[in-house]
C-alpha cells in the first residue's frame, strides 16, 4: 500500500506553522508521515511543530538542503514538499496517490490560491496555475509531489538558494509530465503584501529571466529577500 511522506521546511515559522499543520492530522490518522526540517529557527518553530509531526529535524537553513535532508528521511514511496506558510486541501493524500495511481505519472502538483486582500492576486494565481500547465514547470507553493524514486533518479533538489522548485521541475520533466490537481493549494500573500505585488511579480519576473540567463543564484536570492525556508 502507498504511503504519503509530507516534508516541510521551516524557518521562524512559530506564528504560523501550526496553520499549516493542523489540516495534516486527518492525513497522518490515515497513515500519511509529516517531517518538518527546522533550518535553524530562532523562535519557537520546532516546539509548535513537535506534536503536530511525526519528526521534527534540523538541516542547513535552505529550502533545497531542508527538503533534501527530509526526504533522506522519509519512509513513504511518495513525497509531498509543502511549504510552511502553505496548506493543502482537504483529503490531498488521497488526491495525490490515486491520482497519480490513475495517471500513471510518477510527479505533480496542485493548483495554488495565493491568499491575501488585493484582488490582483487572484489574478496572478490563475496566471501561475495555467503557466505551469502549458511549460509542465511547477512552483514550491503548487505542494510539488513526486514518487520517491523519481526524486531520486532526479537527484532531489539541486543545492541552489533559489529556483530550487524550478531546476528540479525541469529534471523532474524528463521522466515525464507531471500531473496538475486542480484542488487548490492556499499559500500566504505576505511577500505579495509586504512588497507590493506589481512590485513583486516585476521582481520575480526578474529572478527568473536572471536564473535563465544563468546569474548565481545566490546573488537573486538575496535581491528576493528569502528570509523563510
Amino acid at each position: 500500500m502507498s504511503r504519503l511522506s509530507i516534508i516541510v521546511p521551516a524557518l521562524d515559522e512559530a506564528a504560523g506553522i501550526a496553520a499549516c499543520l493542523a489540516p495534516l492530522q486527518p492525513m497522518r490518522a490515515r497513515g500519511a508521515e509529516v517531517i518538518v526540517v527546522d533550518g535553524g529557527s530562532r523562535d519557537d518553530t520546532v516546539a509548535v511543530a513537535r506534536p503536530l509531526a511525526d519528526r521534527v529535524t534540523a538541516a542547513p537553513r535552505g529550502r533545497a538542503a531542508q527538503m533534501n535532508a527530509g526526504a533522506a528521511l522519509a519512509t513513504g514511496d511518495t513525497l509531498l514538499f509543502l511549504h510552511a506558510d502553505t496548506r493543502l486541501p482537504e483529503a490531498a493524500d488521497t488526491l495525490v496517490l490515486d491520482g497519480l495511481a490513475a495517471a500513471g505519472r510518477r510527479w505533480g502538483r496542485f493548483d495554488v490560491a495565493i491568499e491575501g486582500g488585493p484582488a490582483l492576486l487572484r489574478v496572478v494565481a490563475a496566471f501561475m496555475n495555467a503557466r505551469s500547465r502549458l511549460t509542465g514547470i511547477a512552483t514550491g507553493d503548487q505542494a510539488i509531489f513526486a514518487r520517491a524514486g523519481a526524486f531520486a533518479a532526479a537527484g532531489g533538489f539541486p543545492p541552489i538558494a533559489l529556483m530550487e522548485d524550478i531546476a528540479f521541475s525541469k529534471a523532474m520533466k524528463r521522466q515525464g509530465a507531471p500531473l496538475c490537481l486542480r484542488e487548490k493549494a492556499a499559500t500566504s500573500g505576505r511577500r505579495w503584501e509586504r512588497h507590493g505585488a506589481i512590485a513583486t511579480i516585476l521582481l520575480m519576473w526578474r529572478l527568473r529571466l536572471a536564473y535563465f540567463l544563468g546569474a548565481d543564484p545566490p546573488r537573486p536570492a538575496e535581491r528576493y529577500g528569502r528570509g523563510r525556508a
